[in-house]
């Protein structure tokens, strides 16, 4: 069996999902953190199992040649994430573990022709990735994991994520485009109308057979855009018959290379990687090599949370699939009180937007609901107006016991969003100026430091500090979970 990892993907993401952290010289650091840990975890899962990781190579690839604006909207990389590319990669070669970067495709073609491959071969493969256009590569020995949140996508799955199968994915991504990857589609097809028109006629092929049946504005976009749709096929399709070097001798681990780590860890100052060289907090070994095949966590110099540090169970989840999201909403309405908290693009309460909303309604287990998060490589989450119509009924409902911390501000935003907040029993801003108006600020840090003897995760811990500080709906989504739900379950003790 096989398991391959998408690490550009995931190098994106550990970089919007953690904080700017850097060594005491400035060097970032904090995106080679989050892969590693990611490649951690997947060794620790899946111990008997091959893993290579697959990067995108720098350079033009075939569908640069195919469509000159393909990926062009997208603005230059950050030099602090650039910066972390090749200590990722030296990291990831001195850990033994298979690096493959092939030159004129993309990280999803390798992928693709490796899976691929290996399913025919009869192995069952696992693809670690974020990436949604990988899901056309899904069927019964084709797994897709997103080790972020812990998610599986089988041939069911995808069906209930996008409502279409993995095989019809490409005719999907060709009527909807992708903005991410500035692939055009059809002009006002959005997901809903592609999955409506594939589960009715089948493919794209059969859709375009029957264009002319297709009605108003949109059967209009569809006929007049037969050449595009064409093209964004073309470029969504992913490639799985890539000249690869060396075949199976590219996925062989290698006994990993402790020198090489040890200089390594020890120039990004990550002191917990280097504990784990010596075997000194368990670390699981890697069938093959030595202790040192999996690191077990970085030790930041820069601030960074610490939960767990305290008696706080903490077991939270990320809320992005639509059944998901109703089973929680049932679980809402029969709950005896609901711990409720959004999140918003800024503190103006007549101009902010919600970002995403967080529950609570038994300690120690709470869930954030993004809904608007707009950074770059930023994945799929659930239609904002959707959920929160959905939500409307519970808020508006005065019978529904509800807490929250300093609950003005969330009425004002629900109200910016026509919706009004009913049901409010406690507000711990309120309760704690009550209580004793002097004896300790009253923001959620300085309660939960004084009352339940904790330190919580503070936005700056997930945003930064002074001018670089990130506006909610640019911090990662699973950062923005664990601060997010936290605050919904510190709320709630």
């Amino acid at each position: 069996d096989l398991i391959l990892v998408d690490g550009s993907s995931y190098l994106y993401r550990a970089f919007h999902a953690l904080p700017p952290l850097s060594t005491s010289r400035g060097e970032p650091t904090g995106a080679v953190h989050g892969v590693l840990n990611m490649l951690k975890k997947l060794l620790r899962d899946y111990p008997q199992t091959r893993l290579a990781v697959v990067f995108d190579a720098p350079g033009k690839t075939f569908r640069d040649e195919l469509f000159a604006q393909y990926k062009a909207h997208r603005p230059p990389m950050p030099d602090d994430l650039r910066a972390q590319i090749e200590p990722l990669l030296q990291a990831v070669a001195a850990m033994g573990l298979p690096l493959l970067r092939i030159a004129g495709v993309e990280a999803d073609d390798v992928i693709g022709t490796l899976a691929t491959r290996a399913a025919a071969a009869g192995e069952q493969v696992l693809i670690s990735t974020g990436d949604k256009d990988i899901a056309q590569l899904v069927n019964e020995r084709i797994t897709l994991i997103n080790t972020m949140n812990d998610s599986l996508l089988d041939r069911a799955g995808v069906k209930a994520k996008f409502d279409v199968y993995p095989e019809q994915i490409i005719d999907y991504l060709a009527l909807v485009g992708d903005s991410s990857d500035n692939i055009p589609g059809v002009d006002k097809v959005g997901p809903k109308t592609a999955a409506k028109w594939l589960n009715a006629y089948g493919s794209l092929a059969a859709i375009l057979e029957h264009a002319a049946e297709i009605t108003g504005k949109v059967g209009e976009n569809l006929r007049a855009g037969t050449d595009t749709v064409a093209l964004s096929r073309q470029l969504a399709t992913i490639r799985c018959a890539v000249a690869l070097p060396a075949g199976e001798a590219a996925l062989q681990a290698r006994p990993a290379d402790a020198a090489a780590l040890r200089e390594l860890y020890t120039r990004l100052e990550m002191r917990s990687f280097l504990r784990a060289l010596d075997g000194d907090d368990g670390a699981p070994g890697r069938p093959g090599g030595t202790a040192t095949a999996g690191p077990a966590g970085a030790e930041p110099t820069a601030p960074a949370p610490e939960p767990g540090a305290d008696p706080m169970e903490r077991h939270y989840t990320l809320i992005n699939e639509w059944t998901q999201f109703l089973g929680w909403l049932e679980r809402l309405r029969r709950a005896p009180l609901i711990s409720f908290d959004t999140e918003t693009t800024g503190l103006d309460y007549m101009r902010a937007q919600i970002v995403g909303v967080s529950f609570c309604i038994e300690p120690g287990h709470g869930a954030y609901l993004p809904l608007a998060h707009s950074y770059p490589g930023a994945p799929d989450q659930l239609d904002r107006e959707r959920v929160l119509a959905a939500l409307r009924p519970l808020l508006e409902d005065a019978e529904l016991p509800k807490v929250g911390a300093h609950m003005k501000f969330d009425m004002h935003v629900l109200a910016n969003h026509g919706i009004t907040l009913r049901g409010q029993r406690y507000d711990t801003m309120l309760e704690s100026y009550v209580l004793n108006s002097t004896a300790t600020r009253h923001d959620m840090d300085s309660m939960a430091a004084k009352y339940l003897g904790i330190r919580t995760i503070r936005f700056e811990d997930v945003a930064g500090k002074g001018a670089k500080q990130l506006t909610f709906d640019q911090v990662g989504i699973e950062q923005a979970t664990e601060y997010a739900a936290e605050d919904a379950d510190v709320t709630l003790r």
